[in-house]
Formats: structure tokens, sequence, C-alpha cells
């Protein structure tokens, strides 16, 4: 390599490397140096600096943003939104041999039918019925497209929940709002893209992975709101601490982060993006959430001033507020914690679900009015349902089991059909017929209307491309406009 140096009788013995030597090796490098300075950062720079940057979607969307509105247990959906006169008829007696031995969590198929203690009313200029239990959210038929025949397939709470929020029954996977978020990123630098607002009682069964990114980038996963008149922990600087100070903290804690991490670490690259989110949130959140400015019929419209609604009202109203910021998925969940807080109606089912609705029904309809007066609701989609509904049989005489074989949801605006019924269930209400529709159709739906193709929104992991809908869902077409 060095003829000068080179020792012919030890040919395996290399002499000392000098100085000028590494200036020739290294001469090249320079340039390399220098080019690299002028073109543009990789990719993956990029996506450190901000994962949650506004992507395009695949089409043309009908929705900006998504509302969804959790009701943990399972409201009963023949005391709801799908009523059954056979039950009337038929009340007390076994269920039809026809239906074949109908096995949930807690009973074994041998209860008799329990007709719905509430009545049904038409309302709106489409006649669609809706149970005394929501004399508000009635009121907003004409703009309610109600999905009947929806089923899941589990008996059991937190796998179903598994289901509705990430299309599997076992945790682990991402839910919903971390694939819309990985799909169109943020549309606000100041507020996270994914909130999730618990019921102040705890979680649901399904915890924490409900809305969790699984094996997408952490930064994805839904960002807990809390209850009450602080939503955000810490969101105010320690007393002394300048902005100044703070963002040169900020900016060393960034550099030594960046030295122990490695290309791919999403642990790492969500943490490095959080401190940066909440250092630009401490100046955005706390107009955001602040509530004080909303005017006293916005306060009456959701509720805020009645004891009953006001802790969900607060929630529904928060929502509104965010989409309004920007936020991208906003999921609020009714029912957590205690099973007395839940819509698990095994037994006094008119003591659960007066509860469950007097809390929820006048914030829910408020909410829907709010967004339509503010032109929101054609870009905001907002979901109403559960992990599943109630069978048309009684448990212990005034329940009602678990049901996943034909339940209802029901949308409203960013681009869906209002005033209309999609599937159906059958004379009891226990199982969808016709065409029933699967979580996977749910999902596929929410992100046609997002302007998201399926398809073309994966994830590399573990060899697989990983979808949302797994092997593929149909679009609800019936429930678009």
């Amino acid at each position: 390599m060095f003829p000068d140096c080179f020792d012919p009788a030890n040919p395996h013995i290399r002499p000392a490397v000098t100085r000028r030597d590494v200036l020739v090796r290294a001469a090249h490098g320079f340039g390399a140096l220098a080019l690299g300075s002028l073109l543009d950062p990789p990719a993956w720079a990029a996506e450190r600096v901000n994962p949650l940057a506004q992507k395009p979607p695949h089409f043309a969307p009908k929705a900006k943003s998504v509302i969804f509105l959790f009701m943990v247990g399972g409201p009963s959906q023949v005391d709801t939104f799908d009523p059954k006169p056979a039950l009337e008829k038929y009340n007390g007696q076994p269920l039809p041999a026809s239906y074949g031995t109908v096995v949930s969590q807690f009973t074994k198929g041998d209860t008799p039918l329990l007709r719905s203690p509430w009545t049904f009313k038409k309302y709106g200029t489409c006649g669609r019925e809706v149970s005394s239990l929501f004399p508000h959210v009635a009121q907003c038929v004409d703009d309610i497209c109600f999905v009947r025949s929806f089923y899941t397939e589990s008996t059991v709470h937190a796998p179903a929940m598994y289901q509705v929020n990430t299309g599997r029954t076992m945790m682990g996977y991402p839910s919903m709002g971390s694939w819309v978020t990985y799909g169109l990123g943020s549309e606000s630098e100041n507020l996270p893209a994914y909130v999730v607002m618990p019921q102040p009682e705890g979680t649901p069964e399904g915890g924490t992975p409900c809305w969790g990114a699984g094996f997408l980038p952490a930064v994805y996963q839904g960002t807990v709101f809390r209850s009450g008149p602080s939503p955000i922990l810490n969101l105010r600087p320690p007393e002394g601490m300048t902005a100044r100070r703070q963002r040169h903290t900020l900016d060393f804690l960034q550099k030594m982060n960046e030295m122990d991490t490695l290309d791919g670490d999403s642990e790492m690259a969500a943490r490095i993006s959080s401190y940066e989110l909440a250092f630009r949130m401490q100046s955005a959140a706390p107009e955001a959430v602040d509530l004080s400015k909303e005017t006293e019929a916005s306060r009456k419209l959701y509720g805020l001033d009645d004891k009953r609604t006001s802790e969900f009202g607060t929630r529904c109203l928060l929502a509104r507020r965010l989409v309004e910021r920007g936020v991208r998925f906003i999921q609020l969940y009714s029912g957590g914690g205690p099973v007395s807080i839940q819509w698990d109606a095994h037994k006094d089912l008119v003591g659960n679900h007066e509860k469950m609705c007097g809390m929820t029904d006048l914030p829910v309809a408020g909410l829907l009015k709010d967004l339509k007066a503010r032109g929101l609701l054609e870009s905001t989609l907002v979901i109403w349902g559960a992990e599943f509904g109630r069978l048309p049989m009684s448990q212990g005489g005034d329940g009602r089991d678990h049901n996943p074989h034909g339940f209802t949801m029901w949308f409203c605006g960013g681009g869906t059909k209002p005033g209309t019924i999609v599937g159906e269930t059958d004379e009891m209400g226990l199982r969808g017929v016709g065409t029933r529709y699967s979580m996977r159709d749910f999902h596929a739906t929410i992100l046609h209307l997002l302007g998201l193709d399926q398809n073309r929104l994966w994830f590399l992991h573990n060899g697989r491309n990983e979808k949302l809908t797994d092997f593929g869902g149909a679009i609800i077409k019936d429930m678009l406009a």
C-alpha cells in the first residue's frame, strides 16, 4: 500500500500510520460531509423533528376529525334505538326454539324474554323511533344515521372493546385513533392529535390498550385529558422558570436523548416529540381548556349547570373546542371504574340506564347542535356506540346480559347520510339479519370518510404489512351521504 514503508522481509507487519497517511485516506470524506450539508435531510431526520406533521389524505375526505362517544359496558339496543314490539307481546315467555340456545357471559339461554320498560316515539321529519330514555338526542334524529346490525366476536368486555378500538380481540394492536393520526398527522402544532377523556371514576375494562399505539411508533398513542378544571397536569412551568431558560433546558435534554437514540427507537422519538409538544402546549392549551369564556347559552346547552350532566357535558364541550383547534381524533368514555358507573345492566336495567342516559343525553344532543350551529358538523364525524348491546332475554328478572350478535351504533355528520337507518336485527332484537356489519366494516367506513384507503394505510411489522382492517372490510355505502 505504501511502497516506501513496505518491508519485504516482514510482509505481515504493517508500519505505523502517519498523519500524512490519515489525511490521504480521509480527504474524500470531507467532500461528502460538505455535500451532505447541502442536501435535504434524510426522511428519518424529518420524521424525528415532527412525526405528527400534517399529511395529505389518499383522496378528498368528507370528515377532518372524529369524536367517538364510547358507552362503556354496552347500552341495550332494544331499549334505546331499536324498538321491538314482539318483546311486549312475548314478555315473560322463553325465546322461541328456532333461535337456538343463546349462551352469554352470565346466562345459559334459559331465561325469559323481557319487554322494554320504556316507550318509543317517532321524531323528526324522518320519523325515526327513539326511546323515552333519550328525549334530547331524539330531537337530532334528522341528522343521525343509525346502523342496527353491528356485531363483535366476544361476550367479554375487554376483548370486545379491543375489537371496536383496534379491530382485534387481543391487546397489543394500534387503536383506530392511532391509525388515523399515523395516516393524517395533526392539524395543530400546539395540541395533541389524539385526545382521550375517560370517565373520572376510572378507565374501562380494556384499559389503556384501547387507545394505545401498539406496534406503531409510540408518538401516535392517545393523550389522556383528565376531567375537571385542570384536564392537563403540570401545564404551567415551575415558578421562576422563564420561557428562554426552559427552551435552553429542553434543547440540552433533546441533544442528550438523541445521543442515546438508535434509528427506529420509537419510544425515545416519542419522548423527544412529547417534550416539544408539552413546551408548545404551555402557550396554547390553557386557552383551549379554559371554559370560563363560554356563554351562558353554551353552558346551558351542554348541561354544565346541572349536577347530573355537568361532568360529561364539560367533556363534550371540551371536545368541541379541541375540534375547533385542529385536534384530529377525540374519544370520550361514558362509564369506567366501578360497575355502578357503566352501562353494564346485569341487574336493575331501569335504574342503570336511566342513570347513564340522564348523565349523557343532554350533553350529547348539545354537542350535535353546537357543532351544527358552528358549521363544524359537516367536517366532524360523531360516533356513538359501545363494545356490544344487551340480550332481549332477562337476567335475574330485571337485567340483561351481553349481546355481541346484533346492536346499534349511530353516526352524525362527517359525510354520513342523515335521518336514515341501515341494517336491522331480528324480531326479538337478538341478531343482525340480512347484511351484518363487522368491526372491519366499521373501521373501513370511518377511514373512507377521512379520505384514507384501508389498503394503502399500512405499517410493516414483523415482515407483514399490517392494517387496521387486517384482511379488509367493506365500506358501508348505505351510510354515506
